[in-house]
């Protein structure tokens, strides 16, 4: 395994993930190294929109035309991580008309499809709409896979040659002669794919390049080399429905805010989201005020919400950058642009770069710009051709095969994943071994679960993030200890138990904010699954259930309240910082 490559990409989130396919289908040798899991940051706490440039139509058209220039090359490139539900701008009858004009002009003068509906064509798109719709912008949003994408452009550039590093975390950027000359990891439990119990080392890994990728921790490695990067985190909460009450992404047309996007993902829906800068990316309050406003706000939009059940939460930090000198205190003024940081012009550090703002829907062009950069520094002539190139699984999508018959799949099972898998299903799904479905709320059948296996080791929350098992109503209730037990024989009691627990309190870090009506009863029987019947109370360190069995927490006022009921009498908090979930379903 080599220690020294041409260009070395810290981060694996989608950008990152992107730089990589990129400089590895122009014939550089690649690193990739992620503290996490692909996806650890920001990539995997957003809420799925593919954006079609329609919310920044009014505020920065060179970003609205940005996206709907990429939004049509995902769909071509990526057609098995895009759902093209299609995306709705709702002016209600009190919002102005002004700003309704404003809209459909900007969509307009940035080249993206806009069609003005009626209140009436609006609620037979989608029926759960208010009936104070008064009319509706319709544009060509979607709803993107970020975990799958950014997989697939992973797994593209491994292809290509790339080396991809999970789990190893940056601890040190090596300056040598005053230039940057690589980095230092430490691997949680060795070099290569993730495997529980294994002791950890440590790697210097060379690189002629470094290019710092790595979102809302970019401050953290630019410090790492004696470098100022001036990121300004800013923390969004995003509320996940148990079903999909809207089949269309609903917008409310109306001027910035919170609580004012509804995005149907999968089999569920994600309600979006809040704007507040935060100092540290890795630390900083969750509060259950947040959740209970977004349902609040946005059954304005859509009432049912009011009365639907939740399954989980998460919060999620955008990587807002400012230039010096800008001086804005309101983070939604800060530009969603992105900006590359040239260490040797800027700070006279060559050998590495730095790339921050810019949003999901963009990251591919984002990694070519950054990609054309290190290639002129290191002398290398080759074309970008990843706008072209179908990422694995999106090479021959066009029909989507009935794999009923093929594989001896029910139907929703096997259309659920030709999906996921695309072009890559025959390969998978094509086993003589008996298939059974793991994942019931998913349906992900044992063949997935073993392909996961095979690219990430007993990771168990990599396996998640791969196939989507444990992500559904249950929330890993039924299916956890079924994915635990495909790590056998592969790997030993030990090693299975420790990827089991960590799984389980990883599920259990969402759900306790989402405490009440039909989700507390949900929470309840899981705790009787995993905490009784399958012992694994045994080390209650693993998960505050005590937490949860005191049924109180204290209220903003001082006073106490009980788990388990949503009040709609203002803000509350719950009192404390808590460890960041780590994905974004």
């Amino acid at each position: 395994m080599t220690d020294r490559v041409d260009a070395l990409v810290v981060g694996g989130g989608s950008t990152g993930c992107g730089i990589a396919r990129d400089l590895a289908m122009r014939g550089l040798s690649v690193a990739l190294v992620e503290q996490g899991n692909l996806t650890h940051g920001t990539t995997g706490r957003m809420h799925g929109l593919l954006h079609s440039g329609g919310r920044y139509a009014v505020s920065d058209q060179a970003s609205a035309r940005e996206c709907i220039e990429e939004n049509r090359v995902l769909r071509e490139i990526a057609s098995h991580c895009v759902e093209m539900t299609g995306g709705l701008f709702v002016q209600l009858e009190d919002d102005p008309d002004e700003y309704f004009e404003e809209k459909l002009a900007g969509c307009r003068e940035c080249d993206i499809p806009a069609e003005v509906l009626t209140a009436e064509e609006a609620r037979e798109r989608e029926p759960y709409l208010t009936g104070d719709v008064k009319r509706a912008i319709a544009v060509p949003d979607g709803a993107v896979d970020p975990f799958r994408l950014c997989v697939a452009n992973a797994a593209d550039a491994a292809e290509h040659g790339a080396r991809i590093e999970t789990h190893a975390k940056v601890t040190d950027v090596l300056v040598e002669d005053g230039e940057v000359a690589g980095v230092e990891v430490e691997h949680e439990s060795g070099p290569g794919k993730r495997n529980h119990s294994l002791p950890g080392t440590t790697e210097e890994i060379r690189a002629d390049h470094v290019i710092n990728a790595t979102g809302a921790w970019a401050g953290r490695v630019g410090k790492m080399a004696g470098v100022d990067v001036e990121v300004r985190p800013s923390k969004g909460v995003m509320v996940i429905m148990n079903v999909r009450q809207v089949d269309t992404v609903v917008n409310r047309c109306r001027k910035k805010g919170d609580a004012d996007i509804i995005v149907p993902h999968e089999t569920t829906a994600i309600l979006g989201t809040t704007d507040v800068e935060v100092e540290d990316p890795e630390d900083y309050p969750e509060e259950r005020w947040e959740v209970d406003m977004m349902i609040e706000t946005l059954s304005e939009l859509v009432p049912i919400l009011d009365d639907a059940r939740t399954i989980r939460s998460f919060w999620g930090v955008r990587p807002l950058y400012e230039p010096p000198g800008t001086g804005t205190t309101d983070p939604t003024d800060i530009t969603r642009d992105f900006f590359l940081l040239d260490h040797e012009d800027r700070d006279s550090l060559p050998g590495m770069t730095s790339i921050v703002g810019g949003k999901f829907t963009t990251y591919r062009m984002m990694a070519e710009k950054i990609s054309d950069h290190v290639c002129a520094k290191l002398g290398v002539s080759a074309e970008c051709r990843t706008a072209e190139e179908p990422l694995p699984g999106s090479e021959d999508f066009s029909v989507l095969r009935d794999y009923m018959d093929e594989f001896g799949l029910r139907s929703p099972i096997g259309r659920r994943s030709v999906q996921r898998l695309g072009s890559r299903a025959d390969d998978v799904l094509e086993t003589t071994d008996p298939n059974p479905t793991v994942c019931d709320c998913e349906a992900v059948t044992r063949a997935e679960i073993q392909d996961a296996i095979d690219g990430s080791g007993s990771d168990l929350n990599a396996v998640r993030i791969r196939t989507r098992a444990s992500m559904g109503n249950c929330q890993g209730g039924f299916c956890c200890h079924r994915m635990a037990n495909e790590l056998h024989p592969r790997y030993d009691e030990p090693t299975v138990s420790e990827a089991w627990d960590e799984l389980v309190q990883e599920r259990w870090k969402g759900e306790r904010h989402a405490l009440w009506g039909e989700g507390l009863s949900q929470a309840a029987l899981n705790y009787q699954l995993h905490a009784t019947t399958m012992s694994l109370d045994r080390t209650p360190e693993i998960a505050d259930f005590g937490a949860f069995d005191s049924g109180v927490e204290t209220a903003t006022d001082g006073g106490e309240r009980t788990t388990g009921s949503r009040s709609s009498s203002g803000p509350r908090s719950d009192g404390g910082r808590t460890e960041r979930g780590r994905d974004g379903d």
